[in-house]
């Protein structure tokens, strides 16, 4: 092959994978010379250059103390063609791969938290394979969706977890548990949402039994819920056939958090909410019917609702909330206010009796003093009633047995009775003279 051949087959190597003809020749003078440096009688400082027709020359260089360089010469051996080509395929070859790595992982770097979709290659018990054409991706066992089996070689789904760079080449890590997976194929089916008119402001997922999105619309003309749902549930559906089977809830967010509370524990029906904000707890009131609905099959409903909206629910039925209400009404409670010193800060408590002021220390010893006379009154009630049971047992210990420990009573009259029998026995068995 004569130079200008080799340097149109350059080309079109660099043209087919995707590099520039300026990469390669780089790489094939990068290793001439360490080809050249293994030669005998080499110089120590020597560079190569290749021209435009790939014609091959070694320049050697003499370098003084202080890096300057004194003089250059052209040190090309005579067969040095034949050691060029051979070095020429394995540096290519080698650079090329090392090209390819560097721009698969460059393709995928930047794509932490897309969807891809692949071909299954492979699956055993630790990850799945998926082919996304150029790359493979891993799809570990954790982040499988339980019960899930895709057959080989069918098309699949996956979320962008990781993109990890080794060396042999990127190593993509995909999800399908990850709530991103969700969001990803929303913006797929939903064109407001990938133009942004429409926002997914919270997901909570539960991988393979359910799912709750919160949709928040930036345009009041457009309904987000019936967006996301689409002409007769068609864009959902395919999100759901995707998920193979996986139910989804769409409910409207809302910055009122009661608003947002009652209808994230949809399809339920809720009546009340109250929030505990120094517990963090939001306490539900549905009806006594819609209580079960509430709570979900094994607490799922509720529990996707508490991820959702970020509070810890506590749900209760309206007889449950009526019986806690009349149980405080009918206890017993001090009247009277709480009284806080503007310069001290203590709390002094003040009864609406007018009878003397408690400091908070006070009021806490007092109670602690109802509390210990609350349970010794219940400690001599359970005496008091075990009592007559004692005394009774001591009675019939008393019948039934004498001071010096013999049988006595009912046992002893029956001993005496047979005696006596026996006696008339003898009696009438005598002849009469």
């Amino acid at each position: 092959m004569t130079t200008p051949d080799m340097m149109e087959a350059l080309q079109a190597l660099a043209a087919e994978k995707g590099m520039t003809t300026e990469l390669l020749l780089e790489a094939v003078a990068n290793g001439l010379e360490s080809a050249y440096k293994r030669m005998p009688d080499a110089a120590d400082d020597a560079y190569v250059v290749i021209d435009e027709m790939f014609n091959i020359s070694v320049i050697a260089q003499e370098i003084d103390e202080e890096g300057n360089v004194v003089q250059e010469w052209d040190d090309t051996p005579e067969n040095f063609g034949r050691i060029a080509a051979q070095t020429a395929r394995q540096v290519l070859t080698q650079r090329i791969r090392e090209v390819e790595r560097d721009m698969k992982y460059d393709e995928y770097a930047g794509r932490e938290g897309d969807i891809v979709t692949g071909i299954i290659q492979q699956t055993d018990s630790r990850y799945t394979l998926l082919d996304l054409g150029r790359v493979e991706a891993l799809l570990p066992q954790s982040e499988q969706v339980p019960y899930e089996r895709p057959e080989p070689n069918s098309r699949l789904k996956a979320y962008i977890v990781e993109v990890r760079k080794t060396a042999k080449g990127p190593q993509i890590v995909v999800s399908r548990t990850h709530p991103g997976l969700i969001r990803e194929l929303f913006k797929l089916e939903v064109p407001e949402i990938s133009d942004g008119i429409v926002e997914m402001k919270a997901c909570a997922r539960e991988p393979g039994h359910r799912t709750k999105i919160a949709v928040w619309s930036n345009d009041t003309n457009i309904d987000p819920v019936g967006a996301c749902v689409g002409a007769r549930g068609a864009r959902v559906r395919q999100v759901v056939n995707e998920l193979r089977g996986e139910k989804i809830d769409i409910v409207p967010f809302s910055e009122d958090q009661h608003d947002f509370v009652a209808k994230a524990l949809s399809p339920a029906k809720v009546r009340e909410v109250r929030f505990h904000e120094l517990e963090g707890v939001a306490e539900v009131v549905v009806p006594d019917h819609q209580l079960s609905l509430a709570i979900g099959r094994e607490g799922q409903n509720a529990r996707l609702a508490a991820r959702l909206t970020g509070w810890r629910i506590d749900i209760k039925s309206e007889t449950q909330i009526l019986d806690e209400e009349n149980a405080y009404a009918e206890g017993d409670w001090a009247e009277g206010e709480w009284v806080t010193d503007a310069e001290t800060g203590e709390q002094t408590w003040v009864p609406a009796d007018g009878s003397e002021a408690m400091s908070a220390d006070d009021w806490a010893t007092a109670a602690e003093e109802a509390v210990s006379e609350d349970n010794l009154d219940e400690d001599v009630s359970e005496e008091s009633e075990s009592e007559p049971a004692l005394d009774e047992e001591l009675a019939k210990d008393e019948v039934n047995e004498d001071p010096s420990g013999e049988e006595t009573g009912e046992e002893e009259l029956s001993l005496e009775a047979i005696e006596d029998q026996e006696t008339l026995e003898q009696d009438e068995e005598q002849p009469v003279n």
